[in-house]
């Protein structure tokens, strides 16, 4: 036996201090002991590995587009992340039975606050605001738990607004960003960044069954873009042209086709307006030559989630409109 400890390595991170034996591990972690053990659990092979932290219907981009993309109506997750905010920066004092101090946030006294969006925005009586800062704190949770989506953006509107604090508001469009929310709060208001036309365009080509291909581009494209743990938009953008491409294939008949390729057999068919036509190709063009987002995208480190956005919802215009001349 060697004298030489064992190379693995313990759950708490250390270095196992047991001798190891021939094969460089100790009798616990000898890679045969571990692989007898399993067998006697009687685990099917399938269940060996760490379960993925995507859902299946994640990694197939099979879940509904407007489900990915809240717009009329708001999941648990963005509900409690929005509420996460406003606890950390406004409530979390009084998560305590006792607290000492006053408690400000940008400059304001937060007591006089909830007094402010007890009359003010619920219109309630002033004597029938609860006793303490605490149980107020208490309500206005419950309420934001259960309330219509649309009151949640009511409530953080009005509360923006009495902080006018710029950092709040960097707080809170940012969890719209990694939700997916179809809204932004800009100059004061919560703003559409996603309208229910640009969701139903989306569903019309991802439903396609005609085109199965631009249909798995698509959907990979959405899948890329909506993982909230590890978005990937570079990839997303690069699936989003493909779909473009893979439906020029299918109206030329070509393997190697273009969307330029494409708009030529359309425009000989279906005689396509100059303007349009070329608005196509610079779009697209921009895109696919050498020094387009193609390329670019090798080397630029500040892909957003706008970014991923806008091309698969111009790729998705392109499909839906050349589909509908053929």
């Amino acid at each position: 036996m060697s004298s030489a400890n064992c190379k693995a390595i313990t759950k708490s991170g250390e270095k196992c201090k047991l001798k190891a034996n021939s094969s460089g591990y100790c009798n616990i972690h000898a890679p045969k002991k571990i692989a007898e053990y399993e067998a006697k659990q009687h685990l099917p092979e399938m269940f060996a590995v760490e379960v993925s932290a995507k859902t299946f219907s994640q990694r197939r981009g099979l879940k509904l587009i407007s489900e990915i993309i809240q717009i009329d109506s708001m999941n648990d997750e963005l509900r409690n992340s929005l509420w996460n905010v406003l606890s950390a920066k406004l409530f979390s004092e009084y998560s305590n039975s006792i607290y000492k101090g006053v408690i400000t946030y940008s400059g304001k006294l937060i007591d006089v606050f909830i007094e402010y969006i007890w009359v003010k925005y619920f219109k309630y009586l002033l004597d029938n605001l609860p006793a303490s800062s605490r149980a107020s704190v208490k309500w206005l949770l419950n309420y934001f738990q259960k309330c219509q989506w649309y009151e949640v953006y009511d409530f953080l509107e009005i509360t923006i607004n009495y902080f006018k604090s710029p950092k709040l508001v960097k707080e809170i469009n940012s969890i719209l960003e990694r939700e997916l929310a179809g809204y932004r709060f800009v100059g004061g208001v919560f703003i559409d960044i996603t309208n229910e036309q640009e969701i139903e365009m989306l569903e019309q080509a991802v439903d396609d069954k005609n085109f199965p291909a631009v249909s798995t581009h698509l959907k990979r494209s959405l899948a890329l873009m909506s993982d909230k743990e590890n978005p990937d938009y570079r990839n997303s953008i690069k699936e989003s042209i493909s779909a473009v491409e893979s439906l020029a294939k299918a109206i030329t008949g070509k393997p190697k086709a273009t969307l330029a390729d494409a708009l030529k057999v359309l425009d000989v068919s279906h005689n396509l307006h100059p303007a349009l036509k070329n608005s196509f190709l610079i779009l697209y063009g921009y895109t696919s030559d050498e020094g387009g987002i193609r390329h670019a995208m090798l080397t630029e480190p500040d892909l957003t989630i706008a970014d991923a956005k806008f091309f698969l919802l111009s790729c998705t215009s392109f499909i839906n409109y050349l589909k509908s001349k053929i």
